[in-house]
């Protein structure tokens, strides 16, 4: 990978001491979402998700990265209907085991407390999916990030796609044109993608998932500067040639744990630790990604107002197929 000019690729605690389809599915104006859904049915769910959110990252800020996660990988299958979430039963083939997911994700059990307070206050009200896009927006305020408001409505999936959960997540060792596809694909802008990446600014990933990048073409993007070795050297310990897949290291190694535009400094020092991230800067494709990073770390406000604007609309995009509100999380009503 190197910088290029070439023509642009076409066309996401104060409360806890209170409290302590097949068919792709794409971004739209879902006209059953709105921010008063819950006004009279649950008036208190977003404050339920608050509280247990807040208690969750004090006690492991990376509780944020969890859930922010989760709903990406919700609403990248199926539309954000909570199938994620589904368990695997002797009738249902849930998308935990996917090739993204598997090992990865985490968090459920705190999806569980949170569900099980809204079930307590408000039964058969409040949605899995709805629960997931509140939380995820709550878990980037605890960790400095920015706000914005979360239109509710959603209806919960009966079904779960394993096929779609290996094809349509994108994975780390993509090129920057099929990453570009996949998020087109769910109706999601190039402006979008970089700016929903940017929430890797919390993220861990595993050895497997950077392996490649680190015994690959780091030392090309990172143009042998001499903090960028001894970064390497360090990555390497923790991730050797064979062995020790489950090892991880944080996405930014500035600021691992605040959610910042620190992330955006790394891939314009080559020194991105996946190689999808560093593609968005140093692919022969990325001189419209390349202008979107420096204006993000730039300008630290444009990313968060981004950030805020594609969280919005990537929660939008819809499942025309669900049709229920869980009782819990893990399995479809009887």
């Amino acid at each position: 990978m190197a910088n290029s000019s070439s023509a642009p690729l076409l066309a996401l605690l104060m409360a806890c001491v209170l409290a302590t389809a097949t068919t792709t599915s794409r971004a739209q104006e879902p006209s059953q979402l709105s921010l008063s859904y819950y006004s009279k049915t649950c008036p208190t769910a977003e404050e339920i998700v608050r509280a247990e959110m807040a208690c969750a990252v004090q006690a492991n800020p990376r509780n944020a990265a969890f859930i922010i996660r989760l709903h990406f990988h919700d609403c990248f299958v199926q539309g954000c209907d909570g199938s994620v979430l589904l368990d695997d039963t002797a009738t249902l083939i849930g998308e935990k085991h996917a090739d993204q997911n598997v090992n990865s994700l985490q968090g459920f059990e705190l999806v569980d407390r949170i569900k099980q307070k809204l079930e307590a206050e408000c039964p058969g009200v409040v949605s899995c999916a709805d629960l997931l896009a509140i939380a995820a927006r709550d878990a980037t305020i605890l960790v400095g990030g920015p706000y914005w408001d979360v239109p509710v409505g959603r209806l919960d999936s009966k079904t779960a796609s394993l096929d779609q959960a290996n094809s349509d997540i994108p994975t780390p060792q993509q090129g920057l044109a099929t990453l570009i596809t996949k998020f087109l694909a769910k109706g999601l802008s190039v402006t979008d993608m970089v700016a929903l990446v940017g929430a890797h600014t919390i993220g861990m990933s595993r050895c497997t998932n950077f392996r490649d990048r680190i015994y690959g073409d780091f030392q090309l993007t990172s143009k042998d500067d001499a903090s960028a070795q001894a970064y390497l050297s360090k990555l390497k310990e923790t991730c050797p040639v064979n062995g020790g897949d489950d090892r991880v290291s944080p996405m930014d190694y500035v600021s691992p744990a605040l959610f910042d535009n620190a992330f955006f400094a790394s891939l314009i020092k080559g020194t991105g630790l996946l190689n999808s991230d560093q593609e968005m800067y140093s692919s022969l494709l990325g001189f419209e990604t390349a202008h979107i990073v420096q204006k993000y770390w730039a300008d630290p406000i444009a990313f968060f107002k981004d950030f805020s604007d594609s969280m919005v609309k990537m929660g939008n995009i819809t499942n025309a197929a669900a049709g229920e509100v869980r009782k819990s999380c893990r399995f479809v009503n009887t």
